[in-house]
């Protein structure tokens, strides 16, 4: 598995736990899922993930969307 698909599982996991939270626990998880979109929105402006940096750091190996 690369940074790209690393960056995609993570994502998409943080949204659907949110997703969960919020029909069980409590409406504020929503704020989660609202959090995770606008760093991919604001990644794919930049081309600066801070998810991609942590996973490059444990040594997940390159892909080519975050080098």
């Amino acid at each position: 598995m690369n940074i790209d698909r690393a960056v995609f599982a993570l994502a998409g996991s943080l949204v659907l736990v949110s997703v969960f939270l919020t029909a069980l626990v409590s409406t504020w998880w929503v704020l989660l899922a609202a959090f995770v979109g606008a760093n991919l929105l604001q990644s794919s402006i930049t081309g600066f993930c801070p998810a991609a940096v942590i996973l490059r750091r444990l040594g997940v190996q390159s892909g080519c969307a975050f080098r």
